[in-house]
C-alpha cells in the first residue's frame, strides 16, 4: 500500500488507545494499564535527569554564557506566554477556560527535559558549548523556581 510504517503506528496507537480502552478493557485493567505507564514515565524521568546531570559534569560554564542566559530566561517565558496566549485567546468564543488559564499555562510549562537532549544532540560547532550552558541555566530556572512556585496558585 505504499504507507509510512511510522505513521501507521501512531494511528493504530491511538485508535487503539481510544477505542480499545472503551471497548475492550475492564475498568481494573485500565487502573493497571495506567499504573504501569506512569511507573514507565517516572523511571524514564528518572534516568534522562540521571543522564542530564551527568552531562552537566562536562558543560564549560563561561562567563557570557550565564549573563546570555539569564536575559534568555525571561524572553523564554515571554514566547511561552505568546505562544499559549494568542490560541486560547482565539479559541475563548468557542471553548471555555478556566479562569487564569494563560497564567497558569504559561507558567506551568514543561521542565527542560526534551530541551536540553535536544541541545545535547547539537553536533560539535563552536556555538554548540554556549547553547547547551544556556539551555540548561533555561532549564535549571524553570524546574527550580517556576516548579517551586506553580503550587502557590
Amino acid at each position: 500500500m505504499h504507507l509510512s510504517a511510522p505513521i501507521a503506528i501512531v494511528v493504530a496507537g491511538l485508535l487503539i488507545g481510544n477505542h480499545g480502552r472503551r471497548l475492550a478493557m475492564s475498568e481494573r485493567t485500565r487502573e493497571h494499564l495506567d499504573n504501569f505507564w506512569e511507573l514507565i514515565d517516572e523511571i524514564l524521568n528518572a534516568v534522562l535527569f540521571v543522564l542530564i546531570g551527568l552531562e552537566l559534569m562536562l558543560v564549560h560554564f563561561e562567563i557570557s554564557f550565564i549573563q546570555a542566559g539569564m536575559i534568555l530566561i525571561p524572553v523564554v517565558v515571554l514566547a511561552r506566554f505568546v505562544a499559549v496566549g494568542v490560541p486560547v485567546t482565539l479559541m475563548k468564543p468557542f471553548r471555555k477556560f478556566t479562569p487564569h488559564a494563560i497564567r497558569i499555562l504559561t507558567w506551568g510549562g514543561l521542565r527542560g527535559g526534551i530541551s536540553v537532549a535536544l541541545a545535547l544532540s547539537i553536533p560539535n560547532v563552536p556555538e554548540r558549548d554556549m547553547l547547551i550552558a544556556v539551555t540548561y541555566l533555561i532549564v535549571v530556572f524553570s524546574i527550580l523556581f517556576k516548579g517551586l512556585r506553580s503550587g502557590h496558585w
